[in-house]
């Protein structure tokens, strides 16, 4: 479970800033190290130490960017991700292996991979990778987003208001930094709850009306627009249209 630290201007800028992950590695030590490094980043992070539970997980629950290793038991890395490509499963995955061999990223990559890491690797390397990723799935390029005077640094994790700095729970932060992401679309309720929390999280979606509250209170209330039995909309003069 993704801990609830205070997010602010003076945040680590290591730490990045997105919200739902999954980690399938049958390394357990590594397998922990990728949980730790990605919560300590703000994600909400669930995790497998096989394949089968890794395609499961992967086949039942939304997740934002997939951390999959190649070398798994019961089932294969390659095979799960040619299932889910199947399935029409469009998260961003990206490949771990001891191998580095051209070939196996030829195989990684028909086999619908976003991105492919050979072990050992740096931790800041994998989650510029991840971020990359994210930004790359929701239509950003910069690493800057967006709405009106509203700008969130994925890099940095900093969020601002006409340049001034905002500090935001770990939970606020990963609910406006979904919005930013997906800047002008509706996100109901439930979509918002699934990608917030991990798969053994106590999900009540009451609780994403208090966080929308908590936001109107730190940043210009009119820009978080509520979509009467939709769910709720970015806009930077609050116009719901």
């Amino acid at each position: 479970m993704a801990r609830d630290a205070g997010y602010s201007e003076w945040r680590d800028p290591q730490k990045d800033q997105f919200v739902r992950a999954l980690v399938v590695e049958d390394d357990k030590n590594l397998n922990r190290q990728l949980v730790d490094a990605l919560t300590d980043a703000g994600f909400a992070v669930d995790s497998a130490a096989d394949g089968e539970e890794g395609f499961f997980l992967g086949e039942t629950e939304p997740y934002d960017v997939v951390v999959l290793d190649i070398g798994l038991p019961k089932m294969d890395g390659l095979s799960v991700l040619e299932q889910w490509r199947r399935q029409d499963k469009k998260m961003p995955v990206i490949l771990l292996t001891a191998r580095d061999r051209w070939s196996d990223k030829v195989s990684g990559m028909d086999a619908g991979a976003d991105d492919y890491l050979a072990k050992p690797f740096h931790m800041e390397e994998l989650l510029a990778r991840v971020r990359a990723q994210v930004r790359r799935a929701s239509g950003h390029a910069k690493s800057e987003i967006e709405c009106g005077t509203l700008r969130l640094d994925t890099k940095t994790a900093r969020v601002t208001v006409d340049g001034q700095p905002v500090k935001l729970t770990s939970h606020e932060y990963r609910l406006l930094a979904y919005l930013l992401h997906h800047n002008g679309r509706v996100v109901s309720r439930t979509e918002l709850v699934e990608h917030l929390y991990e798969q053994d999280f106590d999900r009540d979606s009451n609780t994403i009306e208090v966080f929308i509250g908590r936001l109107r209170k730190k940043i210009p209330p009119e820009m978080i627009v509520t979509i009467r039995g939709l769910g709720y909309r970015l806009s930077p003069d609050g116009n719901d249209a």
